[in-house]
C-alpha cells in the first residue's frame, strides 16, 4: 500500500506549467472612470500574484459592450481558448466583458466547455478557484431555466401547428419536399425511388449495413451528399411517412442543437401524406427491425470512477483506467494503483485535511491582516492622490490669476506631478493584490467546508454528488512509487516527514 502525502496548493504545481491567460481591456465611450492603462496594470498584478503567464492582451478601447460577439478581438479570443493558447481571461468587471446578459451566459458556457476560466476583478470572481466555480453552476442554472422557458413556448406552438397539419419546422423527410403554398408534404421525384428501393433491398437482405452498402455501390447518396450508413437506413425504414403517415410533435430538443429526446407516444400527431411504399411492405420491414433489436444484447453501463481525470503518474503523464479492470495505469512507466485503493485513500485523508481548520484559521487570519494592510495603504494613497490633485489645482488657479510667475509655478508644481505619477502607478497594482487576496480568502473557506461536507456525507452521497465536490476542491493527485500526493485548491501546503515512524505536519504557504 502506498503512503499518502497530503498537499494543498493552487499555483505552484510540480506537474503543471504556469497557467497561460489573456487580458481583456475594454473601455467604451460611455464608461467613465479609470483608464485602459489602469485596468491593464491591475490585471497584470493579479496575474503576477497568481503566478500566471500573460500570453495576449485583447484591446477594445472606445467600443460599446452592447454586443461584442462580432468583434474580431472576441473571435480571436475564442480561437485562443479553443486552441488552448490561453486557459483564462482576466478583466476588470463583467460589464467590461459583455453588457448583454444572453452573450454573457453564452461566453460562460463556452469557457466552461473548453475548461477555461473567467476572472472578474470587480466582482471578485475567479472560476479557477473552488468558490469561483460556483459561478458556472449559477450560470448553467440560469441558462437551463431560459432554455426550458423557450422550449415550453415553442412546444406549445408546435403541438397546435402539428394538430392543424402545418409544418412544425425542420427539413422534409427523405423522399419528400414541402409545398409551401399548400403547407403539406409532396413526393420528391428524385429521392422517393431511392427510399422505395431501400425497403425492397432490406426486405431481401434483412441487414441494414448490407442495404446501405448496396445503395452506395449503386451511386445513391443522402440529401447532403453523404454515403448511407446502417444508422441512416434504420431511421428511414422506421419513419412512417414512407407509408403515408407523417409523424409530428414526437421529439424534443435538449437545446444543444445535436441531441433530442422522443416525447411520450400520447403527444405524437399523425398527419396523412402521399405514400412511397405500401403499408404492407413498411410493416414487414419494421417487423424484422424490431425482431433484430430485441435479440441484440444490451451493453452494460460504462463504469464511472470518482477521481478520473485528476490522477497523474510521478512521471507527469495522466493515468487512466483501461479495459474493464478497475486500475489506474500509466502507459509510460507502468505505474499503477487500484481504483478502490485510491478512492479509500482520498476519503481517509479528508479527515486529516480537516486538521487544517485550526491551521487554516491561522492562515486566514494572516491573510486577513495582509488584506487590511493593503486596503489601508490603498485608501491612504487614494486620499493622498486627492490632496495632491487639490494642491496642484490651487497652484494652477494661482498661475491663471497671475499670483504666481511661470518659473515659480514650474518649481512648485513639478513635485506634485511626480508624486501623482507615482501614486497612479501604485494604485492599480494594489488593487490587483487586494483582488487576489479576497478571492483566495473566499476559496479557502469554500474548500475547507466542501471537504468537510464530503467526508461527513461520504456513505450517503451518490457518485454524481461526490464527483461534483471532488471537481470543486481537487487540483490533482500524484501517484509516486511509495506514496500518493493529494493536492487541494487554494490552501497552504502541508509538508509531511517521518521521524521514527511518527508523522509530523508543518504548514507553509504555497
Amino acid at each position: 500500500m502506498k503512503q499518502v502525502l497530503h498537499s494543498f496548493t493552487s499555483n505552484n504545481l510540480c506537474m503543471e506549467q504556469k497557467k497561460p491567460v489573456g487580458l481583456w481591456i475594454r473601455v467604451s465611450t460611455d464608461m467613465q472612470g479609470d483608464s485602459p492603462k489602469h485596468h491593464e496594470e491591475r490585471a497584470r498584478m493579479y496575474a503576477s500574484m497568481s503566478q500566471w503567464d500573460i500570453k495576449v492582451i485583447y484591446r477594445l478601447e472606445a467600443v460599446s459592450g452592447k454586443s461584442i460577439v462580432e468583434r474580431p478581438e472576441f473571435k480571436q479570443m475564442q480561437k485562443d481558448i479553443k486552441a488552448g493558447y490561453i486557459t483564462g481571461l482576466i478583466f476588470s468587471k463583467l460589464a467590461r466583458l459583455a453588457r448583454n446578459t444572453r452573450e454573457l451566459l453564452d461566453i460562460a458556457d463556452y469557457f466552461q466547455q473548453h475548461q477555461a476560466d473567467l476572472i472578474s476583478l470587480g466582482e471578485k470572481l475567479d472560476t479557477s478557484t473552488a468558490a469561483g466555480r460556483l459561478f458556472y453552476t449559477m450560470v448553467a442554472a440560469m441558462a437551463q431555466w431560459e432554455r426550458e422557458e423557450i422550449s415550453a413556448r415553442v412546444s406549445a406552438s408546435v403541438s397546435v401547428r402539428a394538430k392543424l397539419g402545418k409544418c412544425t419546422g425542420g427539413a422534409a423527410p427523405f423522399g419528400f419536399q414541402w409545398d409551401k403554398e399548400a403547407n403539406q408534404l409532396i413526393i420528391d421525384e428524385k429521392e422517393a425511388p431511392v427510399r422505395k428501393l431501400m425497403y425492397e433491398l432490406f426486405l431481401e437482405t434483412k441487414r441494414k449495413k448490407t442495404t446501405a452498402i448496396k445503395l452506395n455501390k449503386l451511386g445513391y447518396c443522402t440529401r447532403k451528399g453523404s454515403k448511407f450508413t446502417d444508422t441512416t437506413v434504420d431511421r428511414l425504414l422506421r419513419d412512417p411517412s414512407a407509408k403515408g403517415l407523417r409523424r409530428a410533435n414526437y421529439t424534443k430538443s435538449r437545446g444543444n442543437k445535436k441531441h433530442w429526446d422522443v416525447k411520450p407516444a400520447s403527444e405524437w400527431v399523425f398527419v396523412a401524406c402521399p405514400p412511397i411504399v405500401s403499408a404492407e411492405l413498411w410493416d414487414k420491414c419494421n417487423h424484422f427491425l424490431n425482431d433484430q433489436h430485441s435479440k441484440q444484447k444490451k451493453r452494460g453501463k460504462l463504469s464511472d470512477f470518482l477521481l478520473a481525470g485528476f490522477i497523474y503518474c510521478v512521471c507527469g503523464e495522466k493515468m487512466y483506467v483501461y479495459h474493464s479492470y478497475p486500475v489506474y495505469r500509466c502507459k509510460g512507466c507502468k505505474n499503477k494503483i487500484t481504483v478502490e485503493d485510491i478512492d479509500e485513500m482520498y476519503h481517509s485523508q479528508l479527515k486529516d485535511y480537516l486538521y487544517l481548520e485550526d491551521n487554516g484559521a491561522k492562515y486566514k487570519a494572516e491573510a486577513a491582516a495582509m488584506l487590511v494592510e493593503r486596503e489601508g495603504l490603498y485608501h491612504t494613497l487614494s486620499n493622498e492622490l486627492k490632496a495632491v490633485n487639490d494642491k496642484a489645482h490651487t497652484l494652477l488657479e494661482m498661475r491663471f490669476t497671475g499670483e504666481m510667475t511661470p518659473q515659480t509655478f514650474v518649481e512648485y508644481h513639478k513635485p506634485f506631478e511626480e508624486r501623482r505619477a507615482q501614486i497612479e502607478e501604485q494604485l492599480p497594482q494594489l488593487e490587483g493584490e487586494i483582488d487576489h487576496l479576497k478571492i483566495q480568502q473566499q476559496s479557502v473557506d469554500t474548500v475547507l467546508q466542501k471537504a468537510k461536507d464530503l467526508y461527513q456525507s461520504w456513505p450517503t452521497l451518490g457518485l454524481p454528488e461526490k464527483r461534483g465536490i471532488v471537481e470543486m476542491i481537487t487540483k490533482e493527485i500524484i501517484v509516486e512509487t511509495e506514496m500518493v500526493i493529494v493536492r487541494l485548491q487554494n490552501l497552504p501546503t502541508p509538508h509531511l516527514s517521518q521521524n521514527g515512524g511518527n508523522k509530523q505536519r508543518s504548514f507553509t504557504d504555497s
